[in-house]
């Protein structure tokens, strides 16, 4: 009987500490070569294996719950002298299919792509041979291959996005290429102030004459361009149609139907410079005064005919009665009634 410290190894007697030290090795070995977490699983199968007395595959494989057949792929792969032999090897194909297009093809079927983005591959061969009948060795496949390769596809909320991007690009007028002049109506200034209340989202839509300071207001329960429009018509009849210029921000309430509000009553469109509010400081500074002055005293309410009616009380004593320290102390309304008359003679000041 052999000593508990000692192992038989064919026809040799080999201390058990010395095969000890052999596992060890190869686990430290296997972290030098920082071989994967699969590859260091499959060495202690190995080492589980040679651990044992019996040398039992298929009890070693039940006890890391493998199929034998699995242990016995790695055991033979397995090299002691090189322990990277236990990684997965890569499977992609050694000899992949080369194309079959040429580069003038792919250069014709891209530029026929582009310009007719939303065609199939057989809609483009047609094209293709009508333009070029001389290549007969273009076929269907090899179209889908070229698209395939290239990624031109249709993608709408990439192409929503550019679409959105061409729209904002367009020629606007900047309120910066607008001389300003000091008159009456020459120039109102226009803003949205967002009101939260209870839950729910009311709009303010504020205007005021850059000159004169006469100011107008109105709340509405959405945020849109047909509001906006009403909001300009109110204003248009208010001040006797004696607007020449609106100045708005780029925001989408003074888009669309408020576009075509002003085409229909001539007025020029100008817009504020993006994140700049110094552009509208006059409508900035009235926005201010509503708010601390009218809502932050009790007369908010999501009601917005209640509200409106007692705005419109408000913009009476705003307009009459409250004094402004940039009218020398006067109202709005009597500086206008006192300085228009003597300015120069002007086409939206002289039919007062």
């Amino acid at each position: 009987m052999l000593a508990p410290h000692v192992k038989r190894i064919g026809y040799y007697l080999i201390p058990e500490i010395t095969l000890l030290d052999k596992y060890t090795r190869w686990r430290k070995v296997a972290e030098l070569l920082k071989l994967s977490k699969e590859a260091k699983t499959r060495l202690e199968w190995i080492i589980c294996y040679y651990s044992k007395a019996q040398k039992n595959a298929r009890l070693t494989a039940r006890h890391f719950g493998i199929s034998a057949k699995t242990f016995y792929k790695w055991f033979n792969q397995f090299d002691e002298a090189n322990l990277r032999t236990l990684e997965t090897k890569s499977r992609a194909p050694k000899s992949i299919r080369q194309k079959e297009y040429t580069s003038l093809q792919y250069e014709r079927i891209v530029m026929l792509r582009k310009q007719y983005i939303r065609w199939g591959k057989l809609k483009l061969l047609n094209q293709y041979q009508q333009l070029f009948p001389d290549d007969t060795a273009i076929s269907s496949w090899k179209i889908q291959c070229i698209i395939e390769v290239s990624g031109l596809y249709y993608h709408p909320i990439k192409q929503a996005r550019i679409n959105r991007k061409r729209c904002l690009s367009q020629k606007r007028k900047k309120i910066t290429d607008l001389k300003k002049k000091q008159v009456t109506g020459f120039l109102l200034c226009l803003d949205t102030i967002v009101i939260y209340w209870h839950n729910q989202k009311r709009y303010i839509l504020t205007a005021i004459d850059q000159y004169s300071k006469i100011a107008f207001a109105r709340m509405y329960a959405k945020k849109s361009s047909f509001n906006s429009k009403d909001f300009l018509y109110r204003l248009h009849y208010l001040l006797d149609s004696k607007i020449e210029n609106i100045q708005t921000d780029n925001g989408s309430e003074f888009k669309k139907h408020f576009d075509q509000a002003c085409l229909k009553l001539e007025i020029d469109h100008y817009h504020s410079r993006p994140h700049t509010p110094k552009d509208n400081p006059v409508n900035e500074r009235f926005n201010r005064t509503l708010q601390e002055e009218f809502t932050d005293l009790g007369n908010l309410t999501d009601d917005t005919k209640l509200f409106n009616q007692a705005l419109t009380e408000w913009l009476v004593l705003y307009n009459f009665q409250r004094p402004h320290q940039t009218l020398g102390y006067m109202s709005p309304i009597n500086f206008h009634c006192k300085y228009h008359k003597v300015l120069p003679m002007y086409s939206s000041s002289t039919k007062y």
